[in-house]
């Protein structure tokens, strides 16, 4: 039904204007109290098996939303309905901003992917954070909280910019992260350098601290694909010494050689990140990389590429106690979530495993 409704309508839409009325209607159905538990139920069953623990947080399963589907933090609960066992909203900025000129999203179907160039359009931390500190939850989930840097602000004011909205945002966030790895504001991927990034996280979780005195807010950090593996390393490593939460791989590449893209050659030299299928690889391998480099000193989210329960579950043997996906939400639609817990809870009991937990990092631990 999604398919044919996707292939008649969203296809034919702007992409952006297609995702706005996608949820539009979720955010719709969320208010409808009757209607909301029918569809949860449907949508969301629980498998006791999935059970998670990871960052100091129980979650009813792995399987969460990544970052930039809900920016502003209007429809947690929408989602939360659909299946996603945690929410990353965001990537909030210090102060508002518009984004980039439309158009900035662009689809490639053929490849199942997306390309944006949104340039962190969202209505800044003040705002964000009054909506959170609002809200009422309706289904239990938890909600992580991106933070990236305002793009009128320079490189020399971005920890002073970070650190303001850390201050503002942490009181309601289960998770904080910190994006440096978005290619759509200008200079931000150059605070990945560790000379940048230690100062940067330092801040951080000492603003994260202040702000929430009675608990410590788990804090991550989400890296691009492109990174060299050396600097994957020398990331990994710098998080361990700070004593880091954990680390979310990878954002989005801004690489389109080598990935096999099949789709209209006019769309694939569009500016910006892309994502999806044609991520899967090598944000695996980077995966890969930081469990053998970190082991289980620190949690790994995997997110890139992840269509399905079989990729999902392969980001777990690689290390991954948490996954994401976004790109494939776009193409698989809103009964996406119930195939990816039902497709995880059939591996793992076929699987030698007992618990998700014994499959994390199986593969890197005991390789082929």
């Amino acid at each position: 039904m999604y398919t044919i409704l996707f292939t008649l309508l969203f296809r034919r839409m702007d992409p952006e204007r297609a995702h706005q009325l996608a949820f539009r209607w979720i955010r719709r159905v969320a208010r409808v109290p009757v209607l909301r538990t029918f569809v949860a139920a449907v949508l969301a069953p629980r498998h006791e098996e999935l059970r998670t623990e990871a960052l100091g947080l129980r979650l009813h399963s792995p399987f969460g939303l990544a970052a930039g589907f809900d920016k502003n933090a209007v429809g947690i609960d929408g989602l939360a309905m659909l299946g996603f066992d945690h929410v990353e909203i965001g990537t909030v900025t210090g102060e508002p901003q518009p984004g980039n000129p439309r158009k900035r999203l662009f689809r490639l179907v053929a490849d199942r992917a997306l390309i944006n160039r949104m340039g962190f359009n969202n209505d800044g931390s003040l705002a964000v954070a009054a909506r959170l500190a609002s809200r009422t939850p309706v289904f239990r989930t938890v909600v992580g909280v991106n933070i990236g840097k305002t793009k009128a602000v320079p490189e020399e004011e971005a920890v002073a910019d970070y650190v303001k909205s850390a201050e503002r945002l942490a009181p309601y966030a289960d998770y904080l992260v910190v994006n440096v790895s978005s290619p759509n504001t200008p200079g931000l991927r150059d605070l990945q350098a560790v000379e940048h990034l230690r100062p940067l996280l330092t801040a951080v979780r000492e603003a994260a601290d202040r702000g929430v005195p009675a608990r410590r807010v788990p804090l991550l950090v989400k890296i691009a694909p492109d990174l060299a593996d050396e600097d994957i390393d020398a990331v990994a490593d710098l998080a361990v010494e700070l004593g880091l939460d954990g680390i979310i791989a990878t954002n989005t590449t801004i690489a389109r050689a080598g990935l096999g893209l099949t789709s209209d050659p006019a769309a694939v030299k569009e500016t910006g990140g892309l994502s999806g299928a044609p991520l899967k690889a090598r944000s695996l391998e980077v995966l890969r990389r930081l469990y053998a480099r970190v082991g289980d000193r620190i949690t790994l989210v995997g997110v890139g590429g992840i269509e399905n329960a079989e990729d999902a579950w392969q980001r777990i043997l690689a290390g991954a106690t948490l996954v994401q996906g976004y790109s494939a939400f776009v193409y698989e639609g809103p009964l996406w979530g119930c195939a990816m817990h039902k497709g995880l809870a059939a591996r793992l009991r076929t699987s030698p495993y007992a618990t998700l937990a014994d499959a994390v990092g199986a593969d890197v631990r005991t390789p082929a």
